[in-house]
């Protein structure tokens, strides 16, 4: 049965990794096409409308910190308006004895922001791909041998795809439990994927959004920590100027039950007063609980010296499947910084891999 289609590098995930390695892909000339399950680009990457309508809430990733060249470049690039986070003011501290106020934000480093959202970093990168070159709502099902004529078969409900590489940009534990990969990679790489953590996979990020930021009125950062939860550390939000006006905290994926936002509203009346129990909109981002993000066992994976395992350093499945997420890179993992540079380095081995087998795009690869 003939293949549907061939193109010389296929990308799973339209995250920040998967995107940087396909438009790093792109730029070189190569024929490349980008699948992503959602119906959205960015992955962990996710913003949502706030009142101003161009300063969306971000309900993932969220900061940038200097060193950090790459996002500060795609930023750039891209015309995305930065602002440093804000930092002045004082500290609350939550007891069970009750709330303290401390000298100074003792939380917050320096850092910068994304007035546009941070999925707007995702939104840059797709822009620069060719027509038809991203499919949304195509989830991937399997990936195998790609018989006779080499190279690998991507699966997907609507058809299959064939290719010379593949770049897998999704963090690995999910990859192994959504994706078959028949007999495909040795038992240590398996427990490695299986085991390795997936950044923000067991967080819930609450955002509540006010009409003013009334906290920095007080003197108050914003910034708080916490011993009885259910949001263990909160952190001012608020756009450029106070702008949309936001606090958000993270709690942890197991306490979310019935109950949960009433219990956040009135943790945050009692840090910062009345008028935090009455926000605008509250958002709730349980990234445990979605499925293009977190594997079952994703409350379980808590190894984070995983992260960067000299077995994503390089490729599996004979050189022709290249490991590319914020999980699998040594410096930088868990950021946006660290996404961005598993995507290149992914970007480069395949180039590199398909000069040496000198690949035309739309060429069957040589069997190895």
């Amino acid at each position: 049965m003939p293949h549907q289609e061939t193109h010389e590098v296929i990308v799973i995930g339209a995250g920040a990794s998967g995107l940087a390695a396909a438009t790093a892909l792109h730029a070189a000339g190569r024929d490349v096409v980008v699948l992503e399950a959602r119906e959205r680009v960015g992955g962990r990457l996710l913003s949502v409308p706030a009142a101003h309508p161009e300063r969306p809430l971000d309900l993932g990733a969220t900061w940038f910190w200097d060193g950090e060249e790459r996002v500060r470049t795609l930023a750039a690039r891209g015309n995305i308006a930065t602002f440093d986070q804000h930092l002045s003011g004082d500290t609350m501290l939550q007891e069970t004895t009750g709330t303290r106020r401390l000298t100074g934000n003792l939380i917050d480093a320096p850092s910068r922001r994304f007035a546009t959202g941070a999925q707007s970093l995702a939104t840059a990168l797709a822009a620069g791909l060719s027509t038809g070159a991203l499919r949304l709502g195509t989830p991937v099902t399997a990936v195998q041998p790609g018989g006779q004529g080499g190279g690998l078969d991507v699966l997907t409900p609507t058809g299959t795809l064939h290719t010379g590489h593949v770049v897998l940009a999704v963090p690995p534990a999910l990859a192994l439990e959504r994706i078959d990969f028949p007999n495909a990679f040795p038992d240590d790489l398996v427990r490695l994927a299986q085991s390795t953590p997936v950044w923000m996979g067991a967080a819930v990020k609450v955002v509540a959004h006010y009409p003013t930021a009334f906290w920095r009125e007080d003197g108050l950062a914003g910034a708080a920590f916490s011993r009885t939860g259910p949001l263990q550390e909160i952190h001012d939000m608020s756009g450029p100027g106070g702008e949309p006006a936001a606090l958000f905290g993270f709690a942890h994926a197991r306490t979310v039950r019935p109950g949960f936002e009433q219990a956040v509203t009135a943790q945050l009346a009692r840090l910062f007063g009345p008028a935090a129990a009455s926000p605008l909109a509250l958002h709730v981002q349980d990234w445990s609980t979605e499925e293009w993000t977190a594997p079952s066992t994703v409350q379980r994976l808590a190894d984070y010296s995983l992260f960067g395992h000299p077995l994503y350093q390089r490729p599996a499945l004979d050189g022709r499947l290249h490991w590319a997420t914020t999980e699998t890179v040594t410096d930088h993992a868990g950021h946006i910084e660290g996404a961005l540079a598993a995507g290149q380095r992914a970007a480069r081995t395949v180039l590199a891999a398909s000069d040496a087998d000198d690949i035309a795009p739309g060429a069957t690869a040589p069997s190895r």
